[in-house]
């Protein structure tokens, strides 16, 4: 039972929402088409999809981009990125409030409240942004709500982080996203309000795993082969003396890669539930001190993180979109206590 639970935690919290397959061609292959190749060697994999993803340049033979009628010959080093194939859930369609903040026939960038989960899974299966999504798109010719439980979705956000999200409403456009995520070519910026005075800029680089001792939080491990290789870069915004507001520019995209990076290096985020963020940290444990914080921490639901800039490239203009967006009303007022009590204190 608890392997199953882990599994069911690794599905819901899975960032990358996108695969990487790599083949090498023996000595004795018969000169061969790649979509053909592919299929021989990805039996659940259409050739649609296969042909979907050459076209949108995510089909390397050598390190080199190949079109879908290239012959694959012996000694080819194949490799394809490609978003997660479709699983059996049922998705329904709710008239939940969308803030979308760009919407074109390709794609939909949202940006998403706290407390929402972005797809469903094991205990929630109503409610989340997808749910909103399939009742969004339920016009379009061709409806997204094929894609594994995902409709469009090559990353997400975990349930208390506020931000910007990008959808793709066709198939070619999720393919081509998919690549752009998996080759770390996006742009993703996000504001986190952290315990402590951090000292200066910097960056964390450590391998992200799921906890050896609690499977529902991820752990740095800086030696060794275990977990993801994760890369974030920080820079301070502005400091309160017992608290920070910090820049986190995402080199990867780990699970709660943020939360686990920061909590690592000393500063977990501000009422981060999981990563003990919730707790008076740092400053005199006066009566109240203790009340400042506790008004603090009621104004948002979890931890004070925000997808603030997300930038990309138009999968179908080639434009690079670079999109911002305001912090939410809970972390502005936050900020706002935190500005007030350093002048009175």
């Amino acid at each position: 039972m608890q392997d199953l639970d882990a599994h069911r935690e690794d599905e819901e919290q899975q960032e990358e929402l996108y695969e990487h397959h790599r083949f090498s061609a023996d000595e004795g292959q018969e000169v061969l088409r790649i979509d053909k190749f592919l299929m021989d060697r990805m039996p659940n994999t259409s050739r649609n999809k296969i042909q979907i993803a050459a076209k949108g340049g995510n089909i390397h033979v050598n390190k080199k981009p190949v079109k879908q009628n290239y012959k694959v010959k012996p000694g080819d080093e194949v490799s394809i990125v490609l978003p997660y194939p479709v699983r059996e859930i049922e998705l329904i369609p709710q008239d939940i409030p969308l803030n979308i903040v760009y919407e074109d026939d390709t794609l939909v960038v949202v940006n998403k409240p706290a407390d929402m989960v972005v797809h469903p899974g094991y205990g929630n299966y109503k409610g989340t942004l997808v749910n909103a999504l399939v009742f969004h798109f339920d016009n379009l010719p061709e409806r997204i709500d094929n894609y594994y439980g995902r409709p469009g979705l090559v990353h997400r956000l975990d349930k208390h982080t506020t931000g910007l999200l990008v959808i793709a409403k066709t198939e070619p456009a999720l393919t081509n996203l998919a690549k752009q995520f998996y080759d770390r070519t996006t742009e993703r910026r996000y504001h986190a309000l952290v315990w402590g005075d951090v000292d200066e800029d910097g960056t964390v680089t450590g391998n992200i795993g799921r906890s050896l001792k609690n499977r529902k939080v991820m752990t740095v491990f800086p030696e060794g082969d275990y977990g993801k290789h994760a890369v974030t870069h920080y820079k301070v915004l502005k400091r309160f003396g017992y608290v920070t507001l910090v820049e986190c520019k995402l080199e990867t995209g780990r699970t709660h890669q943020i939360r686990a990076h920061m909590k690592y290096i000393g500063h977990p985020l501000f009422h981060d539930l999981e990563y003990g963020g919730d707790s008076i940290l740092k400053g005199m444990p006066t009566s109240k001190y203790k009340k400042f914080v506790a008004n603090c921490f009621d104004l948002i639901p979890g931890q004070a993180l925000h997808a603030k800039t997300l930038g990309f490239e138009h999968p179908k203009t080639k434009e690079f979109i670079r999109l911002d967006s305001e912090l939410p009303d809970g972390f502005e007022r936050i900020l706002e206590k935190w500005t007030t009590y350093i002048k009175e204190d």
